[in-house]
């Protein structure tokens, strides 16, 4: 792809999240807290510090869409509070997108997953932390749970109470998604989906989100089964996957994880992605990522080889 010209987060396109047009490629801050809980150290100080100009960048580069929650934190810093300390007043166009239903103690622990009473308190939470009166999106994460009624219920009054504009689900199936649609409309899905972890291919679920005109959101979308565990770059480990991953790079100038997201957006105009990072260069790596078309044979080969590792 070359490293000239800045690319902006317009190149792959936009979907209409809610009643907001958002680019397609987004950001997630999980990542901007660091990893552990860590002391107050100068080098979580400078993390902090680093963390906030990549929220500023992100926006300049055309990101309108950032995923967080209040449960993204470490010892020193949060993802909520970072993106408020960064960007408020917020641009006009800024689709936040936040999420509940886990749990963490004070220090990190992880507590038991909140009850359809206590999701209140942390949509609260989150218009605290992020300075707002209300929330543009707010995804329900299915901790387990076969039915996810009654949860969905309590965010749809609170949806009708004014405090969230769009409902939106996270690590669910093709039921818990009718379950939901059920109650009230749910505007994103957003599930772990990769090159090589297919399962919203293998269950329909992708597919029907892109008919019912829902967006369809990955995450882990560069790791694939090896997750995003503390690299920012797809993971060096051999595979068949990885080999031709890497050979589609090439050809494009590009790095592995741009092919990774690159492969995701193509699956369909309602797929958005949202890579995480702290570090800035590889930030416009994964915006200009969207600019990155495969050809039709790179394609039929990605597929064909995820499909196998699926």
């Amino acid at each position: 792809m070359g490293s000239g010209a800045v690319v902006a987060a317009g190149s792959a396109g936009t979907w209409t999240l809610g009643d907001r047009e958002v680019n397609r490629l987004g950001f997630g801050a999980m990542r901007l807290t660091g990893n552990g809980m860590r002391g107050n150290s100068a080098e979580e100080a400078g993390g902090r510090e680093r963390a906030i100009r990549v929220l500023r960048q992100a926006v300049e580069l055309g990101v309108n869409h950032i995923d967080t929650a209040a449960f993204y934190f470490s010892a020193t810093r949060s993802a909520n509070e970072l993106i408020g300390r960064a960007l408020a007043p917020y641009p006009d166009d800024l689709v936040i997108v936040t999420k509940v239903g886990p749990g963490r103690g004070p220090s990190g622990e992880w507590l038991d997953p909140a009850t359809p009473e206590e999701l209140r308190g942390q949509v609260e939470e989150n218009l605290r932390q992020l300075g707002r009166d209300h929330l543009d999106v707010v995804n329900l994460r299915r901790m387990g749970q076969e039915s996810i009624a009654e949860h969905f219920g309590a965010l749809a009054e609170l949806r009708e109470a004014g405090l969230i504009r769009h409902l939106g689900l996270s690590s669910v199936g093709p039921e818990h998604l009718a379950e939901a649609q059920a109650i009230a409309p749910v505007v994103c899905v957003q599930n772990w989906y990769g090159l090589d972890r297919r399962l919203a291919d293998d269950n329909g679920l992708l597919d029907a989100c892109g008919e019912q005109g829902i967006a369809f959101v990955p995450f882990f979308a560069i790791a694939g089964e090896r997750r995003e565990a503390g690299a920012d770059d797809a993971p060096d480990a051999a595979s068949a996957v990885d080999d031709e991953v890497r050979a589609v790079a090439r050809a494009h100038g590009a790095t592995p994880a741009q092919v990774r997201l690159a492969w995701t957006l193509h699956r369909g105009p309602h797929v958005l992605a949202i890579p995480g990072t702290g570090n800035p260069d590889h930030l416009a790596e994964n915006v200009a990522a969207g600019a990155l078309r495969l050809s039709p044979d790179e394609w039929n080969r990605l597929n064909a080889l995820g499909r196998a590792a699926a």
